[in-house]
């Protein structure tokens, strides 16, 4: 009870900021209608219709729950209105790109380590692909997969890859020049050729920081893929809810495609978690 009552006060109070959000921002409209219609309205009438709009400048929480339970209990999952049929168009295209920027940055940072000329060359680019917007560089990918005839999961895929692959590589070149000149000395004095080193010294000492970085990867290929969606005119997957409900003003749809990708975030967070506690535990070196 301890631990959970100050999560429960946070929780309540955000709900409230967000109820009162709601009517501030949803009044206006009420006002308007009521002033066509030529009735005043009441401060409990004016809360009630700021709280049930069918398309709201900032949906109450319960719309938004209603929306989330809509798309995901309420619908089939092959249906085109099901939000689990788009999370997964979405999540299809995250984990593809997270695989290819994640390889991408281990191999990368393997080299940077064990190269001066790479340490020098590749990582300033690498660097500065990161300076250049992801809402520039997706609207370029997509035409130039569209016009070689390549539409569908793989140019998300290679949005995604691009946002997740520089925490996995700074991460991970951190994590192998972990291990200081006592330690590397030790396996010199032992004998230890270059890939005995790496595979028991650098290897294991860098897995702690490459999953940190792995968690941060996952979460920038989530967002990459929805970026991706999102000048596709992409008829599925979350970035296509969004827009969608954009163009039509369905803010409710908005808010249950926001809030099922932060779930969806969150899931592939704790499943990486998951998999570091138990390689952790399985090598030896503690959750």
């Amino acid at each position: 009870m301890s631990r959970t009552l100050p999560v429960l006060t946070v929780v309540a109070a955000i709900l409230l900021v967000w109820y009162l959000g709601a009517i501030g921002m949803n009044a206006q409209w009420a006002r308007d209608q009521a002033a066509r219609a030529e009735t005043q309205l009441t401060t409990s009438a004016l809360i009630a219709d700021t709280l049930t709009q069918d398309r709201p400048v900032l949906p109450a929480p319960h719309q938004v729950a209603a929306g989330l339970w809509d798309g995901i209990a309420g619908q089939k999952i092959t249906s085109k209105r099901s939000l689990i049929y788009h999370a997964w168009v979405t999540l299809s295209a995250t984990l593809a790109g997270f695989g290819i920027g994640s390889l991408a940055g281990i191999l990368l940072a393997v080299g940077i380590v064990h190269s001066r000329a790479m340490d020098q060359s590749v990582m300033p680019w690498a660097v500065a692909s990161q300076t250049v917007p992801i809402l520039a560089i997706a609207p370029m990918v997509i035409v130039v997969f569209a016009s070689a005839g390549v539409t569908g999961l793989l140019p998300k895929a290679i949005i995604a890859a691009w946002l997740s692959f520089f925490p996995v590589l700074v991460g991970m070149v951190k994590g192998l020049r972990t291990p200081d000149g006592m330690q590397l000395d030790l396996m010199k004095s032992w004998s230890a050729s270059g890939p005995q080193v790496f595979w028991r010294l650098r290897l294991p000492s860098s897995l702690p920081y490459l999953f940190a970085s792995l968690k941060i990867g996952v979460a920038a290929a989530l967002v990459g893929t929805i970026v991706g969606e999102l000048p596709a005119g992409a008829t599925a997957g979350l970035g296509a809810r969004l827009l969608s409900g954009s163009y039509y003003g369905q803010t409710v749809q908005i808010w249950s495609a926001l809030f099922t990708a932060a779930a969806l975030a969150a899931l592939l967070v704790m499943l990486i978690d998951l998999i570091q506690r138990l390689v952790l535990k399985r090598m030896g070196l503690g959750g």
